[in-house]
């Protein structure tokens, strides 16, 4: 191949696809256009970003891999969000992922852009052996407190999969079941499982909260999904507490039920 021959574009066209150990690298590493260069150091990069994610990716799934090893197929990571807002209910997932499973770049929901939360939420629909939902309302929140009323989100997230797990691996929490488990502390930045399980959770219940600005609007649920932020104290302020907020949680207490 002639690459002296090659305008800029088609080397840029050419590069997109190959990999640092490629001996066209070498040949274009000779070519004396600045334009060339670029196009080659922009490709390091991107391919030096890959090879930190397959990295990060490859130690995500270390937990899955020894349990793999010992003969367990179906293991269940769990996650939950939603415990601290003022509003709105605390949501739990369970998901079951093949073995195969393969999506760099995944992590703790909290450390991914909203776009790309909703970018792996769709991949792990689609991947996914199953997922179980569960959700508590506000109004039991306040009944047995949201240290249990989480657990118990995470129980209807296992009792929803549509088969039963042999292994949990579950984010900083403990539960009475009859399958075996492993508690995470930071779980969703150490088990590919719990992280799936942590982007399923968050997406669910911001879509939620999305649902209920509309219907409860000047809170700005749609912004910051029920947490104390100024703009929903402003509202609680003006408005007083809706259905959905925490009645048990400071400051909501202090206000009083509208319409």
């Amino acid at each position: 191949m002639d690459i002296n021959s090659m305008t800029i574009n088609e080397i840029k066209s050419l590069v997109e696809n190959i990999s640092s150990n490629d001996p066209l690298f070498e040949q274009l590493h000779s070519d004396n256009r600045k334009g060339v260069q670029k196009i080659l150091e922009s490709r390091n990069r991107k391919l030096q970003k890959l090879k930190k994610e397959k990295e990060e990716f490859v130690k995500l799934t270390l937990f899955e891999k020894k349990l793999f090893n010992e003969g367990f197929s179906l293991i269940a990571g769990i996650d939950e969000v939603g415990r601290g807002p003022l509003a709105g209910p605390v949501v739990a997932a369970a998901v079951i992922l093949p073995g195969e499973f393969y999506l760099p770049g995944l992590n703790d929901s909290k450390k991914l852009s909203e776009s790309k939360r909703d970018e792996y939420f769709q991949i792990i629909q689609e991947k996914a052996h199953s997922i179980g939902i569960g959700m508590i309302e506000p109004g039991e929140i306040d009944t047995i407190n949201i240290y249990e009323a989480t657990k118990k989100a995470m129980l209807l997230a296992i009792s929803n999969l549509d088969c039963n797990p042999d292994y949990l691996l579950i984010d900083a929490m403990k539960l009475q079941t009859p399958y075996p488990q492993e508690s995470i502390i930071k779980g969703d930045s150490k088990s590919i499982s719990i992280a799936a399980a942590s982007v399923i959770a968050k997406v669910t219940r911001d879509n939620l909260m999305k649902e209920y600005a509309a219907q409860y609007p000047g809170y700005g649920f749609e912004q910051n999904a029920g947490y104390g932020t100024r703009g929903h104290l402003e509202g609680l302020r003006l408005k007083g507490i809706t259905p959905i907020h925490r009645r048990s949680f400071a400051p909501v207490k202090d206000y009083e039920l509208k319409g």
